[in-house]
């Protein structure tokens, strides 16, 4: 019955948001439908009329390809994916009709029209005006994705459910671009979200309080709010310099103008603005919180506690500068008073997705994977359009071996975030291991083009990825970078070997192998030690070390080897030691003794080890 009932209330909700939707409420509208993609993100029709509610084209896109990831056959996304160019055109998906009747035509014809007729009237009308009523039917079906007006009726009918068990998020399977225009959702600020792919260092926080204003200023108010919203700092501050001349006395105005301008990253403007609010209200909490900030933002080892403080004072139940608080003692190493600020943070902000980040973030820093992975991926369900989750959980997914979950999140993060090198190390290193190694060598080469000198520790993965696409120069010149960066590396010696060998310098290859086999640390390396050891005194025609090597491979551990390594050593040692071969020259085999019949007797050669 419970879940009949949750149903049946999620259906209301839905009709709810498709009402506002054709009244124009969008606001409204996208606010239901984010609350239902809470309870069930795999449901392609919430994520269709999402798309209509959100302004930037980016996010129409995105919510577009979303559902049509849960449903490849839903026609809608299609032709809306179609329209905003993001899907190349097919013949098979027919174009919306025309000839339907739609409310919403009557709104996008000219003031001076009158509404569309049907039939031999229609055709009677001026030809300039039937002109006129096509090219504004024209912009209307280009519209009608973007505004959803034109969806099925079908508002009560819900796609079988395809949840994925577990905890875990699920990622977009390609990177897909969300939007560049701020809109915050939370109560919180930090990293830019994924929906605010913009230059300024932090996320807006929304406005501190709801103050009442006065009649000279209300509408001037709610455009600065509207500014804010989209992130246009510039006509922001235009719009909210003109209510503080409406408003001289008020602490909270100045408070804003602060936040536009340390969003702009213009700091010393963001500190007068935060002392005038103060000048005005020395007890008004927010502005302490601001100067906290772009000190810390000016000097990193700044020592900001006294304004946290001060803030507290004013305000306790002021989240923000717990949150903020929590973050500046982690920076700190004080992992202990980080987390005693992040409960209070987190009860006075339910559910925030950046009190889950920063939690995840100082259990990582505790070296608590398991606990910072379970709030990256809680942050990640509050919000996905935090962009820095995305890196954290590439990351954390890395650290886990799950490969593709990493490859997925770090996707998303490099083709927002697409000035880090570093994340396309990490990127790199997914692809790797995943085996995609063309798509190695391209993510760390954009790595390199950010930064020549630094992140040198991925340079392996570039170079076993070159060693498996047969590319020996470039793999020697890698792999002999990660053993200058890191000469201790276990990976960086035995690849370097393995380049030298397909470089055909076996000598060198020899001397790599012979290290290699000294920082092995598990049966595992120690059996690719042995096996590429007899692979190269081999080709260095040391045949009895070659077979020494494959003898102490077949003793170890059959676990410790694939089978195909077990394999090439049996068939190597049958082919190096047959029982009537003589030994080979330079081999460590003993003398054959005297015999009768000397042609005839099976010399005293190393034989293959059993299969243990």
């Amino acid at each position: 019955m419970t879940g009949e009932l949750k149903e049946q209330n999620n259906d209301t909700i839905f009709q709810d948001a498709v009402d506002a939707l054709r009244r124009g409420d969008k606001p409204r509208a996208k606010e239901l439908l984010t609350r239902l993609l809470k309870t069930d993100q795999n449901n392609a029709v919430y994520w269709i009329w999402l798309s209509a509610a959100v302004d930037a084209q980016k996010e129409r896109i995105y919510c577009l390809q979303t559902a049509l990831k849960l449903d490849p056959e839903n026609v809608t996304a299609k032709r809306g994916l179609i329209l905003l160019g993001a899907l190349a055109p097919d013949e098979t998906i027919q174009p919306f009709p025309v000839n339907r009747p739609r409310a919403w035509e009557a709104k996008l014809l000219l003031a001076t029209d009158k509404p569309k007729e049907k039939g031999a009237r229609a055709l009677l009308r001026h030809p300039a005006a039937r002109l006129a009523g096509l090219v504004v039917i024209g912009a209307g079906l280009c519209a009608a994705v973007i505004f959803g007006f034109i969806l099925p009726r079908q508002t009560n009918v819900r796609p079988t459910e395809t949840n994925t068990p577990g905890p875990s998020p699920t990622f977009t399977g390609t990177p897909t671009l969300f939007g560049a225009t701020a809109r915050p959702t939370q109560a919180f600020s930090g990293p830019t979200p994924l929906d605010a792919y913009l230059p300024e260092p932090y996320t807006p926080t929304p406005l501190y309080v709801n103050t009442p204003r006065s009649l000279n200023s209300v509408d001037q108010y709610r455009i600065a709010q509207a500014a804010y919203e989209k992130g246009d700092w510039d006509a922001f501050l235009l719009n909210m310099e003109l209510v503080r001349q409406a408003e001289p006395e008020a602490a909270d105005v100045l408070y804003y103008i602060g936040e536009a301008y340390r969003f702009k990253g213009e700091t010393t403007n963001a500190l007068k603005a935060y002392n005038d609010a103060l000048k005005l209200d020395p007890n008004f909490g927010p502005p302490y919180l601001g100067l906290a900030r772009v000190r810390l933002i000016a000097d990193p080892k700044f020592n900001a506690e006294f304004l946290f403080e001060e803030a507290i004072q004013r305000d306790p139940n002021f989240g923000e500068v717990y949150l903020e608080r929590a973050r500046y003692y982690l920076n700190r190493g004080d992992i202990e008073d980080a987390l005693a600020d992040l409960e209070t943070a987190e009860r006075l902000l339910p559910g925030s997705p950046e009190v889950y980040l920063t939690y995840a973030r100082t259990y990582l820093a505790a070296e608590d994977t398991d606990k910072a992975l379970e709030y990256a991926e809680r942050s990640y369900a509050a919000d996905i359009t935090n962009l820095p989750v995305y890196e954290m959980l590439g990351d954390l997914y890395l650290e886990k071996g799950d490969y593709e979950r990493a490859l997925e999140a770090l996707r998303v993060y490099t083709a927002f975030e697409t000035e880090d090198a570093g994340g396309f190390g990490r990127l790199g290193k997914a692809y790797f291991y995943l085996g995609q190694y063309e798509f190695t060598v391209d993510a760390i080469d954009r790595m390199t083009d950010l930064s020549r000198n630094g992140f040198k520790e991925y340079y392996v993965y570039r170079g076993l990825a070159h060693l498996e696409l047969g590319n020996a120069d470039e793999a020697v010149s890698d792999l002999e970078a990660a053993v200058d960066d890191d000469d201790r590396s276990f990976m960086a010696r035995l690849g370097l070997a393995r380049a030298y060998y397909l470089d055909e310098r076996f000598g060198t290859a020899f001397l790599q192998i012979d290290i290699a086999r000294s920082l092995a640390g598990t049966e595992e390396e120690q059996a690719l030690t042995l096996y590429w050891r007899a692979r190269i005194q081999e080709k260095r025609e040391d045949i009895g070390d070659a077979i020494q090597a494959w003898q102490d491979l077949l003793a170890l551990d059959e676990d410790a080897m694939t089978p195909e390594m077990r394999e090439e050593a049996e068939t190597r040692l049958r082919e190096l030691v047959p029982p009537t071969r003589t030994p080979t020259r330079g081999a460590s085999t003993p003398k054959p003794s005297a015999s009768p019949t000397p042609s005839r007797t099976p010399t005293r050669t190393p034989t293959v080890t059993p299969t243990p």
